[in-house]
């Protein structure tokens, strides 16, 4: 620095004491402030590099410059551990929210990913895609859309769609580095969930027309996960508080009942080795609707982790009844891919 201020100040002094400057020509005083400026520069870049070159403690004077690798994801947690997208759009497994966080970001970063889950039936197929964020371990943000589509008679040009927004949690507990405590990772979240109406029945063009109370509604749920390593097993129970019927897709609340109801969901899943497991889930549905004697979900699955950025997920899902149109218990394939870190 001192170097610097030294070269500045001769420059200047030399400028200013330069004899017959009046007297010079334009082109002759032109070049000679060039040199001058040439010299000034000169100056200066050797009191930078002195500046920047170590002192006798071995450490630069220099200023450092911010290490940008504080805005890269870390993927710090272990494969599978952030679980998959269950098909509302919050991490879990298939069916049911964990109270896992999804991603992996650890609880210095965060992760992220897409996701796209196909489900059919004998009679319908459901489409569910979105994406969701993991904010340093702690925080889950989600956007999903699903769209019900149905394949036979008298259903056969049927369309519902809804949008599911869903905020998680964690509350206590880590699955991972609580393997001493019997306390599991526990996690509270809350979807909110807007059904776009029906297509393809004429005249029925709103779930309220179904005898559904409302179009839009939140469910709320608190979820308890715990992994034990040495077994290789995720256990997981959630608590949910709805009145979606059939997840939403036919409206919320009904001519039955129109008040929150508490269901529980269920999984277990054990991991056959680093990058398979295998399980099984079950998940409580309520009855609000004359028109949807609704049935309980369950499935049984094998997730894929081949990397930590992409997996994959096969089940055989049974959905029960969808509705006293088409009477008859629905059963099919699941699958669901999500790529992300």
């Amino acid at each position: 620095m001192k170097n610097t201020i030294k070269g500045g100040a001769l420059a200047l002094l030399t400028t200013l004491s330069a004899p017959g400057l009046a007297q010079m020509s334009d082109a002759e005083r032109d070049a000679w402030a060039l040199a001058q400026q040439q010299k000034a520069a000169r100056a200066m870049r050797a009191g930078a590099a002195t500046a920047a070159a170590p002192t006798t403690t071995g450490e630069s004077t220099a200023p450092t410059a911010p290490d940008d690798r504080r805005w890269m994801p870390d993927l710090g947690k272990l494969t599978a551990t952030g679980g998959v997208i269950q098909v509302e759009g919050a991490g879990g497994g298939g069916l049911t929210p964990w109270a896992l966080i999804t991603g992996y970001g650890t609880r210095d970063s965060y992760g992220a990913n897409a996701h796209y889950t196909y489900l059919s039936t004998q009679d319908y197929t459901l489409k569910s895609y979105g994406v969701a964020v993991g904010i340093l371990d702690r925080v889950e943000l989600s956007l999903n859309k699903q769209e019900l589509y149905g394949s036979l008679a008298p259903l056969a040009d049927l369309k519902i769609s809804q949008d599911i927004v869903g905020i998680k949690l964690k509350l206590a507990g880590d699955a991972v580095y609580d393997q001493d405590r019997w306390l599991p990772q526990v996690a509270a979240g809350v979807m909110f969930k807007h059904n776009n109406g029906i297509g393809g029945l004429g005249a029925v063009t709103n779930v309220k027309q179904l005898g559904a109370a409302s179009d839009a509604g939140i469910d709320y749920y608190l979820a308890a996960t715990k992994l034990l390593l040495q077994e290789s097993l995720l256990l997981n129970g959630t608590l949910r508080l709805t009145k979606a019927n059939q997840m939403g897709l036919l409206g919320f609340g009904g001519d039955q009942r129109d008040r929150y109801q508490a269901m529980g969901e269920f999984s277990a899943a054990y991991l056959i080795n680093r990058k398979l497991a295998l399980g099984v889930e079950y998940r409580m549905k309520p009855r609000n609707l004359a028109a949807d004697h609704e049935k309980d979900y369950y499935d049984a699955f094998l997730a894929w982790f081949p990397s930590k950025n992409l997996s994959m997920t096969l089940a055989y899902v049974a959905l029960g009844d969808i509705t006293v149109y088409n009477p008859k218990r629905q059963r099919g394939v699941y699958l669901s891919l999500q790529a992300g870190f």
